[in-house]
């Protein structure tokens, strides 16, 4: 065999090892997923970065998760409302385990909460029972925001957006954000639907949970919560060395002084645009666990929109087209 024989036989082998051993590079898993590109190109043209600090509000009774995104101002912006696939139980907070009730409340994820190997694609914990969950003697473990679009006391997304949102924390955690906050509402609490559902066994605590919503809508900042007296205290400076007692005395509480959120002139237009994902919104009720939730529809602004998505003025009283109030059990 010649020389030049020999060198083409190497080159060969050389090209047949490759892409063998391309062909059995792990695949990466779905929590290791990375962003997908549009996602990528959204959160530039949005004036983010991709790990900046992420804010989570769900609303139940619209089936809806909202991202929320930190720029360089200190505030953040709407980055994408996201469609919840399912939810168990009905309009109220979780009382006790077994109950199929998703929670409601103010919630903190640590990465320690974050499930890169849940049965249900990718999720993360809420922490439910918070603070003042346990105060009051409610009961429960492991609720989630999760794939897979099926609950039992969880919210619960399709794959690719849970693996989207997953990611999104994922990436704010890695990038330095020690915790991100999750507001879990029944509905966007507006005056309106505050009045509309003022006669619902659970309109008390939904008070208690309000001065939270004002509170970002007002300033674009997830306020500090405290939990003492049994009760939610928005917007305080907790004490650096004493530890709260949630059934005890409040203490005298400082006030962080911070101005309303104003956008810079040449931020008006992304402050104002939602981005609207579509999808599935399946509710799994106790009186109809198929129950179908309208999905929203919103008069588009003319803004830039992601693939599939809608892009809307931002407001706490954008209209929605909510589907029918759910009753609220106790058991």
């Amino acid at each position: 065999m010649t020389f030049m024989a020999k060198a083409r036989l190497a080159v060969m082998a050389l090209a047949a090892s490759t892409l063998a051993a391309c062909g059995s590079a792990p695949e990466l898993t779905p929590a290791e997923q990375p962003l997908p590109k549009e996602t990528i190109e959204l959160i530039a043209r949005k004036g983010m970065q991709q790990g900046a600090p992420i804010f989570v509000r769900i609303f139940k009774e619209e089936s809806e998760l909202e991202v929320w995104k930190a720029r360089d101002d200190g505030r953040f912006y709407h980055f994408k409302t996201y469609p919840i696939c399912n939810w168990s139980g009905e309009l109220g907070p979780k009382l006790a385990k077994g109950d199929k009730q998703a929670p409601e409340g103010f919630y903190t994820v640590t990465q320690k909460q974050m499930k890169p190997d849940s049965s249900f694609h990718v999720a993360f914990n809420l922490g439910f029972p918070n603070a003042f969950d346990r105060a009051h003697g409610r009961t429960g473990e492991f609720l989630m925001v999760h794939g897979k679009c099926r609950s039992a006391g969880c919210y619960a997304m399709t794959d690719a957006l849970a693996e989207e949102i997953y990611a999104l924390a994922r990436d704010a955690l890695r990038n330095g954000q020690n915790s991100f906050e999750v507001h879990a509402f029944p509905f966007r609490m507006t005056e309106a639907n505050m009045e509309r559902h003022k006669k619902h066994p659970a309109y008390k605590f939904w008070q208690s949970l309000k001065p939270g919503y004002d509170y970002f809508e007002t300033y674009r900042v997830p306020p500090t919560i405290a939990v003492c007296e049994k009760r939610y205290v928005v917007d305080v400076a907790l004490p650096a060395t004493q530890r709260l007692d949630p059934s005890g005395p409040c203490p005298r509480f400082q006030r962080p002084l911070i101005e309303p959120f104003t956008p810079r002139p040449v931020d008006q237009q992304l402050a104002n645009q939602q981005i609207i994902v579509p999808g599935p919104k399946v509710r799994n009720g106790s009186d109809n666990p198929e129950e179908k939730v309208a999905t929203a529809t919103h008069p588009t602004s003319g803004s830039e929109t992601t693939t599939g998505a809608v892009a809307v003025p931002a407001s706490a009283d954008n209209p929605q087209v909510a589907p029918k109030a759910l009753g609220w059990s106790s058991q």
